[in-house]
């Protein structure tokens, strides 16, 4: 009951924190909202629309257009709103439909839409081939009612007979199947800034969060609880299962942030959750052991998140370690983090499963222990010194 009691005092400071509570909470969830938009989805098209007018030809088109296969479809007010959305990278593309395109049409005159682009060119010739079939479907069921009209009258009936003699005609689909799917990649956009972010800010702030140990020895905290019947490894259990209680907690607002607003999809739950449980024991003995090693709390709270930082950065939590040379990815593997991104890979983009990440969860595993057994020895010896 003594180390739960310690553990609980723990979480209850931390709660008040107002610090505490910004770098777990609302600074993962911005992080994870700018670099998974600016990652974002290449396989996604997003195209915007710019209606025009609410005629009955400019109508059909829209809808049309608004039926495009694989690719995402907003509406947007204007193409002054386009243009500025196509500057944020919020748009790969955006069709302009022009005012008075029915009645050009109607007269059998030619008329020009345009494609506003930005951003890749891979991305605006993507949306020119998708915006250019559906364009040249609708020009011919316009061809083909104004044919019709022309001896018989009245284009819009003959419009709807167009459109389902063309819906009625058989097609030629196409099939994409990929050779070889397994990827060495997090998933683009948010699949891949939530897990990476998951793993650096629980990693940092149990890091800084070694300040705690240092102020309660400093402030002479420890010694006034061991003059109770408290033994040194009451305080130790209880500080170690105060750090992973945290670091579980902070996981879980990030998966569930993740989830809820950036629609995320963890995989599989069991190999999520180990991963999750085993990321949280690193966390762990990293910030009892940062407790025992800075000798003020300003050094753990300075030194500690730039520490968190560099191991993310030659684990891959930054950036694919697949991008840089061989000789600094076996350097990268030197780090928990790469093999706690090796984990995520494999059930992400994979699929994987428990069994599938293993390795990677005895590796991480071991880490844990190292860290653990050392920071737990050096915290009880400065206990009873």
């Amino acid at each position: 009951m003594i180390p739960l009691t310690i553990a609980g005092l723990e979480l209850g400071r931390l709660i008040r924190d107002r610090t505490a509570v910004f770098f777990m909470v609302l600074l993962p969830t911005v992080i994870i909202l700018v670099i998974g938009a600016t990652m974002a989805d290449a396989g996604q098209l997003r195209v915007g629309i710019v209606a025009g007018e609410s005629t009955v030809l400019s109508a059909d088109l829209v809808r049309e257009l608004r039926s495009m296969p694989g690719v995402d479809v907003q509406e947007v007010a204007d193409e002054d709103t386009a243009r500025t959305r196509l500057r944020r990278g919020e748009l790969d593309a955006a069709v302009v439909v022009p005012v008075g395109l029915d009645a050009a049409l109607r007269s059998g005159a030619t008329a020009a839409i345009p494609l506003l682009g930005a951003g890749a060119e891979s991305s605006r010739q993507a949306a020119l081939s998708a915006v250019s079939g559906t364009l040249a479907r609708h020009a011919t069921r316009v061809r083909a009612a104004l044919f019709a009209a022309e001896r018989f009258g009245d284009l819009d009936s003959r419009l709807a007979t167009a459109s389902a003699a063309q819906n009625a005609m058989p097609s030629v689909g196409v099939r994409a199947e990929t050779v070889d799917a397994g990827s060495d990649f997090l998933p683009r956009g948010f699949g891949s800034s939530a897990p990476t972010m998951l793993l650096l800010f629980v990693f940092i702030n149990s890091l800084a969060g070694g300040a705690a140990i240092i102020q309660a020895r400093t402030l002479g905290i420890h010694q006034r609880v061991m003059a109770a019947p408290v033994r040194p490894r009451h305080i130790v259990v209880g500080e170690t299962l105060a750090y992973l209680l945290i670091g579980l907690l902070q996981s879980a607002l990030i998966v569930a942030i993740g989830a809820v607003l950036f629609g995320v999809d963890w995989g599989d739950p069991l190999a999520a959750g180990a991963l999750i449980l085993v990321w949280a024991l690193v966390g762990t003995g990293t910030g009892v052991l940062s407790g025992t090693l800075f000798r003020t709390a300003e050094q753990a709270t300075a030194i500690g998140p730039a520490v968190g930082i560099a191991l993310g950065m030659l684990g891959g939590a930054m950036w694919p370690l697949e991008i840089v040379p061989p000789p600094m990815r076996t350097i990268g593997h030197l780090t928990p983090h790469a093999w706690a991104v090796d984990g995520w890979v494999e059930v992400l983009s994979r699929g994987g499963g428990l069994f599938d990440i293993g390795l990677e969860l005895a590796v991480l595993g071991g880490f844990a222990a190292v860290l653990l057994t050392t920071a737990s020895l050096r915290l009880r010896r400065r206990l009873t010194a």
